[in-house]
């Protein structure tokens, strides 16, 4: 039997949705926009490092950054786990199939 693990997300998403509101208003009041992120990770709670990957999403999710935005990823995902189960069961019926087609042979040449 198949455990299935939720991830739970230790931000929520108008957390995550704010601070990254608040980078991109508050950017030109420092020195930089990694400055800005350290300063505002502060207030949120949540690490500099955590806070720019939500914006470099956020910023894929625009258009304005290459990459997958959150949507591909959720497509992409559903699809890998869709192809991992087909793969799965063509296996099962490959080797189901096998051992119908063998036994078969030793009904026939028993007399």
């Amino acid at each position: 039997m198949e455990t299935t693990k939720k991830l739970v997300k230790p931000y929520p998403s108008e957390l995550r949705e704010r601070a990254v509101r608040m980078v991109r208003e508050h950017a030109g009041d420092h020195a930089s926009e990694w400055a800005a992120m350290r300063s505002i990770a502060e207030k949120v709670g949540c690490t500099p490092e955590t806070l720019r990957l939500w914006v470099r999403q956020a910023e894929r999710d625009r258009g304005e950054r290459a990459g997958l935005s959150s949507d591909e990823r959720a497509r992409l995902k559903a699809l890998e786990r869709e192809n991992r189960e087909l793969r799965q069961a063509n296996d099962i019926l490959r080797k189901a199939s096998a051992y119908f087609a063998a036994a078969e042979l030793d009904r026939r040449f028993k007399p």
